[in-house]
Order: C-alpha cells, then sequence, then structure tokens
C-alpha cells in the first residue's frame, strides 16, 4: 500500500504565488507528505463555480428547425438548476460560415440559427436570475477568411492593411514553419496564398482562418472593444480560444512566445478595468508548465485549463488509451496500469511545481475537441462514474461538457460534429431534442456533399439503448446523473472539496484507490474499485464517516468498477 498526502497548508499555498511550491518526500512509512503556512484570501466567484459546457447547436431546439438557440438554454436553465451547476460556458454564438462558429464574421451580432441578440439577452438574464454566470467563447486568434475586414485588407483598403500578417513569398521546405502544435516542417499548412493581394498570409488553423496582427495597435483596440460591448451585456468572462498562438516570433516561435504572454496580461488587465469581478480562462492545450506560463505572475489569465488530469482519469480506467493531445505538448499514457493511481499525484504534483497558483487550474474530462469520454469507456457507465469521481475529487474548478452526466457518446471518430451531437432528453423523436424530424447533424449544407450520413443509425442505437437520457436516469436514484448531481452537492458545500482542503492518495494492493480531503475537521473519502472484479473494503479506517453513495457496496465487498463515497458530519 501507498500513500500520497498533501497538506491543507500545503494546498493553500499556492493560491498566493508568493512562496516556492512544496516538494514531496519519501517517509519510511511510505507517505508523502508537504507543509507550508499561508494567509487566508478572499476567493473570487470562479473558486466555487461548477461549470457547464454547452454547444449552443446541440442543446435545445425551441423553434422546430433543427438547431438548438438561446430559447432553448433559457427553457432548460432549470434542468441546469436541478443539476446543480453554477456557471455556463457557450461555445461560440457569434455570425460565422462554419457550424462550429470559431471563424466569425460578426464581432457584435449573435448567430441567426440560435436565435436575435433579444433572445440572448434574455437568456443572460434568465440565467443571472437563479444564480448562474455566464461565459463565451471568445477567439481572438483568428477571425473568418469572409470577415470585412480580411476582404479589405485584401484589397490593402486603410486602415486593414496590416490588420492581418502578410510576406511575399512561400518560405522554403526546412525552414520550420507548419503547425505550431507538431513538429512538421511544413509552410504551406500556415501560408495561405489571396489572389487579390498577391501575397501569402498567416493562418495557423487554416486558410478560412486568418490570424490577427495582434502587433497592431488598432486590432488591440478593437479586441478591446468587443470584450466590452460583451460584458456590457452582463456577460461575466469569456473562455480565450488558442491563446497559445496569439503572436509568433518567426518559424522557431510559433507558441507560447513572450509577446503572447504580454498580450494577454494586457487584454486581463484591460477586461478587469471594465469589470474586476470578470473571469478569464484560456485553452493553452498543452503540459502543466507550458499552460502555467499564462498565470504571468498573477498578470495574466485567472485559470487555465488542466489538460493532462482528464488523459490521466481516462489511462486509469482504459489501460491502452493513448492520450494523445492535438494542440498539446503531452506525452501519451503509456499503458498505463489500471490500479497505479500514481498518475493522479503527478498530475497533482505537476501542478504544485509549476510557476502558477493550484487554483489557477481547471481540471476536466473532455471537451468539444477530443472524443467523449463515454465513447472512450466503451459506454461503460460504471467507469464513467469513476472517471466523475476522480475529477470531483481533484482540486480546482471543475468543468462538464454537456451530456457528460448521461454518458452521452457518439457516433464515430473522424469528424468533430461526433463530439458535438445533439442533448439526448428523452426516449421522444429526435431524442427530445427537437420537434423537427431530423436534427442540423443532417444538414449536409454545414459539412459538405461528400459527408456521411451517421445521424438516424446513432439516434435509434441511443434510442434503444433505453436509458441514455436525462428523464431516465433522473428517474434512477443510481444513475450517471444522479451521481454527478450528488458529487456537485458535495463540491459545493463540503470545504474540504475546495481548493484549501487536503489530498491524501492511497492505494491498495487490491486495486481500491482512497482519496481523502480533508480541511479543519470536514472530511470526505473517495474509495474506486479500478479492477473488474469486487474487492474488500474491511481494510479502509472509515471511523466518523457516514455513506453518501454506497450503491456499489454489498457486505463490505464493492462491486467491480464500484464507487463508495463517504463524509462525515459538518
Amino acid at each position: 500500500m501507498k500513500t500520497f498526502t498533501l497538506s491543507a497548508l500545503a494546498l493553500a499555498i499556492m493560491l498566493t504565488g508568493c512562496q516556492s511550491a512544496p516538494s514531496l518526500n519519501n517517509n519510511t512509512n511510505n507517505t508523502e507528505t508537504s507543509q507550508l503556512n499561508t494567509k487566508q484570501q478572499a476567493s473570487p466567484w470562479w473558486e466555487s463555480a461548477i461549470f457547464y459546457q454547452i454547444w449552443p447547436r446541440s442543446f435545445y431546439d425551441s423553434d422546430a428547425d433543427g438547431h438548438g438557440d438561446f430559447n432553448g438554454m433559457t427553457q432548460k436553465l432549470p434542468y441546469l438548476q436541478e443539476l446543480g451547476v453554477n456557471a455556463l460556458w457557450l461555445t461560440p454564438m457569434f455570425e460565422a460560415p462554419s457550424y462550429h462558429g470559431y471563424d466569425f464574421t460578426e464581432f457584435y451580432q449573435v448567430e441567426n440559427d440560435y436565435g436575435s441578440m433579444a433572445e440572448f439577452e434574455a437568456f443572460i438574464k434568465a440565467a443571472d436570475d437563479k444564480g448562474m454566470k455566464v461565459i463565451l467563447d471568445l477567439v481572438i486568434n483568428h477571425i473568418s477568411s469572409n470577415h470585412e475586414w480580411f476582404q479589405r485588407s485584401a484589397k490593402q483598403e486603410a486602415p486593414y492593411a496590416d490588420y492581418f500578417i502578410w510576406r511575399d513569398d512561400m518560405p522554403k521546405a526546412g525552414s520550420g514553419w507548419g503547425h505550431a502544435w507538431s513538429n512538421n516542417d511544413q509552410p504551406d499548412a500556415v501560408w495561405h496564398w489571396n489572389e487579390t493581394r498577391q501575397q501569402y498570409y498567416y493562418g495557423a488553423f487554416g486558410a478560412s482562418q486568418p490570424d490577427l496582427n495582434l502587433r497592431h495597435p488598432d486590432v488591440v483596440a478593437e479586441m478591446e472593444k468587443m470584450a466590452k460591448f460583451w460584458l456590457d451585456k452582463g456577460v461575466a468572462g469569456f473562455r480565450l480560444d488558442a491563446v497559445r498562438f496569439a503572436m509568433e516570433g518567426g518559424a522557431d516561435a510559433q507558441a507560447d512566445t513572450d509577446e503572447t504572454i504580454a498580450y494577454w496580461q494586457h487584454f486581463n488587465q484591460y477586461v478587469k478595468s471594465v469589470d474586476p469581478e470578470a473571469y478569464l480562462v484560456g485553452e493553452a492545450w498543452a503540459d502543466i508548465p507550458v499552460a502555467a506560463k499564462y498565470f504571468g505572475e498573477g498578470k495574466g489569465l485567472d485559470q487555465g485549463f488542466d489538460f493532462e488530469v482528464g488523459y490521466k482519469i481516462l489511462g486509469l480506467l482504459k489501460p491502452d488509451a493513448s492520450g494523445e493531445a492535438q494542440f498539446g505538448t503531452m506525452q501519451s499514457n503509456q499503458k498505463i496500469n489500471a490500479v497505479d493511481a500514481n498518475v493522479l499525484k503527478q498530475n497533482l504534483q505537476q501542478r504544485i511545481d509549476s510557476n502558477a497558483p493550484l487554483d489557477f487550474f481547471a481540471p476536466f474530462l473532455t471537451n468539444h475537441d477530443q472524443e467523449r469520454i463515454a465513447y472512450q469507456l466503451a459506454e461503460h457507465d460504471d467507469k464513467a462514474k469513476l472517471a466523475a469521481a476522480m475529477l470531483f475529487s481533484s482540486p480546482g474548478t471543475p468543468y462538464i461538457y454537456y451530456g457528460e452526466e448521461i454518458g452521452l457518446t457518439q457516433g464515430g471518430t473522424g469528424h468533430d460534429v461526433y463530439k458535438r451531437a445533439p442533448m439526448q432528453w428523452d426516449n421522444s423523436n429526435q431524442a427530445g431534442f427537437t420537434k423537427a424530424k431530423t436534427s442540423w447533424v443532417e444538414q449536409s449544407e454545414l459539412f459538405g456533399k461528400d459527408f456521411t450520413s451517421w445521424w438516424p443509425e446513432f439516434l435509434a442505437e441511443q434510442l434503444s439503448a433505453g436509458d441514455r437520457n436525462v428523464k431516465v436516469q433522473q428517474a434512477q436514484s443510481d444513475s450517471l446523473w444522479r451521481l454527478y448531481q450528488h458529487l456537485i452537492v458535495l463540491k459545493k458545500q463540503r470545504p474540504e472539496l475546495g481548493i484549501k482542503g487536503s489530498y491524501e492518495l492511497t492505494q491498495h494492493d487490491n486495486g481500491l484507490v482512497e482519496i481523502t480531503r480533508e480541511l479543519n475537521g470536514s472530511k470526505s473519502m473517495f474509495i474506486l474499485n479500478l479492477t473488474a472484479n469486487p474487492q474488500s473494503i474491511s481494510g479502509i479506517k472509515r471511523q466518523g464517516l457516514t455513506p453518501s453513495w454506497q450503491h456499489d457496496l454489498n457486505d463490505e465487498q464493492l462491486a467491480a468498477y464500484g464507487l463508495l463515497l463517504l463524509n462525515n458530519t459538518l
């Protein structure tokens, strides 16, 4: 049996960022411990938030056109309130030519498929009335090649001529230019010819998404103007897309440059001048040391996503998982032993050892760019429950991707739309997502004539399964949905599950993993069976703790891939 312990004081010190990080020491009793003293500080609102990521087009269709919309999200706010989340992240909802919206053509207009500006404003107000913060997905790195700015820049019209990055010649092979998230030497992947201007322009994410020139003061001012516009509408902040690629410094410096770090510090300063409580979280799809750079010694972003923890959790439940990150710098999981929970310890230690405080990192399982956790776990609900428990036992602000709470899966791989399927509300036509005959995923004009239809077969499989929807799972006391609801309640009510609680992980010889969080006498314990056989928990000390989730326990035997949650009385 091996134990890893991190005290409440050691965790709390990471909030200040003003002292060296605690290190682990090997003790003779096989316990690794770190302790440091710190001052208590007031917590920002996002520290106690539980975020829910919504793909608006797939959440709920209120007007039977096959597209999710603002009114649909408003109608489902009571559902989100019942689930327990208190913060929402909307993926892009600005006018754009693509279905995904990451290529804006308008900064100040909402996507017509989702409704009107008045309906958006009504949604923001309704969410606020229910105590829910809303943040928007904001893309500053690039815009659509259909945007007026780019069209006029191509014509070299003032003041737009230098709003983008232009050059006369294509870099030669071997120059090092290529996708910033890979080592491939492929200049034509990022430099694209424009017939009108007779020059090449830089677009890290393809020809249809030219990068903005964030060295141009007018562009910087326009981005700030846009941010203020939406903050004034009542949004609580932004999820910042592709923060690593804001400003390139040459072929060998296409990501994480000093200029990029400085830019986000400047942007944060501006946003805080508009609203001191506005929240900025960055998508730095990279390993923890790289992501930590965006903390910027307290001057940068408020939080960054922890892309590693989801891969580590997946690796424990699916030992052959590759864990490969499309845009990151992380190493893939290497045939992780299914009962070796050291990866969770390593993840936490990496956060502690980084140049950012512990509360900078926001853990999650998957998002819209990754294969859904249920799909990767072959729709194994018990494993999905263990994944949720590991997520909520981890310090930090958790994010849930819509549908994870019911085990929403996907219809295949090879196209991102599979990861963004409509929400499954019930067993009625179109799973309760829309009253239309079909949904947006069947509208071929969004994907091209060669796109193969997949939705009818996938939908039939889900309806046949019978239990992979909200209505059924809400009626079951031991469903995945009920577990998520319970974990959210615990995260909100149990102080030890916050950023300051201690974290102790014990790995037992029989494959059980015991995670204990404690703060000022308040204590929670997670017991996870990471094996395919029932295991005895008789050797685990549980004095003073009462089970709050024990559906998998039978006379001291925890079922295969079972979960037991215990807490003391507050």
